[in-house]
């Protein structure tokens, strides 16, 4: 109990704000909290639920389970045991959640009580969930790449494939879903009322392993951010024409875009959080490069609030890489290659960044 203690006491000086104030880029945003959670298991994605002032942080692992934080405190005010998954997210309308673990997993979005497990192919991954028409949407990289499911009782309606491995996807709110296909170096885009791919923009020329995807809807401009150039490729949702690209850092895995300010933010593991301005609909900057702890690579977006949460883990030195061990796969940023370091126990924590 007592070297419990003390490690928390360690990792919370470790996790000081003024670690960070001396390195902040010039511009407005900055760390505004960093929040020790602790707890076992791996983690991938965190989802805001604006409405219901909720933050949705899933672990994976034997001791996999959902998170439930509130928005405002990040006080933990709910757990979904027994739930292995990359990540989940709450329909307001419903009230139903879903978690990309394997059964997909419904649960209530005020009790977090489990409704009920979901036989799917595929290995669900990344998600979506369209308040169009109340689909979720489970991508997997595996075949079905897609598998969409109604919010209101959990039914399979379809599955989709697009022909490669989906990271993550964006919805216009009107009737369209896009999607990125890492592996292809292309942007899905499907009608979500007969689940078909109905188009797919080749963005090759400027960008390939593109892992973060995020949507001007007014504008109708796509923000996709590329593993293999380290860039934000920039096109237009109609007709995929690529208006510019511009540097972010190594290792992206997500991107949001806030419609109140006219930014994307794109999420790298490599310790740094890339703000792009959108000044115009063809005038495009990057406004600032926020320093953040390493592997926070995913991100949410508090649209009530404007802030924005990042998860991530302090880690241990890396053990010598055997000389028999495969080289990596091509285009792997470097963060990810070679064994990778454990992490440290109870370090999990919640990011909060905003101006």
């Amino acid at each position: 109990m007592v070297r419990k203690a003390l490690v928390a006491v360690t990792l919370a000086a470790t996790l000081s704000l003024p670690a960070f104030a001396h390195a902040q880029d010039a511009g407005p945003y900055k760390v505004l909290r960093i929040q020790l959670v602790g707890g076992e298991g791996g983690f991938d994605y965190v989802t805001a639920d604006p409405d219901g002032r909720n933050l949705y942080v899933a672990r994976s692992g034997p001791a996999g389970h959902i998170g439930v934080f509130n928005l405002d405190t990040l006080a933990q005010v709910g757990d979904i045991p027994n739930t292995s998954a990359h990540g989940g997210a709450v329909d307001t309308h419903t009230g139903h959640g879903f978690a990309t673990s394997n059964p997909v997993t419904m649960f209530d979005g005020k009790t977090f009580a489990i409704l009920k497990r979901i036989d799917v192919q595929g290995h669900p991954d990344g998600y979506l969930n369209d308040p169009w028409n109340h689909h979720f949407y489970v991508l997997s990289h595996a075949e079905p790449n897609i598998t969409v499911l109604d919010d209101r009782d959990g039914s399979i309606l379809g599955t989709i494939n697009i022909g490669g491995a989906p990271e993550e996807a964006a919805t216009d709110s009107h009737g369209k879903i896009y999607v990125d296909v890492v592996d292809k170096a292309a942007i899905a885009v499907i009608d979500a009322s007969t689940m078909k791919m109905i188009g797919r923009y080749d963005v090759s020329s400027k960008g390939s392993e593109c892992a973060g995807l995020a949507l001007d809807v007014k504008n109708n401009i796509l923000f996709a951010a590329c593993r293999a150039n380290q860039n934000m490729v920039i096109l237009s949702a109609t007709d995929g024409h690529i208006i510019t690209d511009l540097p972010i850092g190594n290792g992206c895995d997500g991107v949001t875009f806030n419609p109140e300010t006219m930014e994307a933010f794109s999420s790298q593991g490599d310790g740094t959080l890339t703000v792009i301005k959108e000044n115009s609909p063809t005038d495009f900057a990057v406004e600032q490069t926020v320093p953040t702890p390493m592997r926070a690579k995913t991100i949410t977006l508090d649209t009530k609030t404007g802030h924005l949460f990042l998860i991530t883990a302090e880690y241990g030195p890396v053990a010598p890489a055997s000389p028999q061990a495969p080289p990596p796969p091509p285009g792997m940023p470097a963060w990810m290659r070679g064994p990778r370091p454990p992490m440290i126990p109870g370090s999990f924590q919640i990011l909060e960044v905003g101006k």
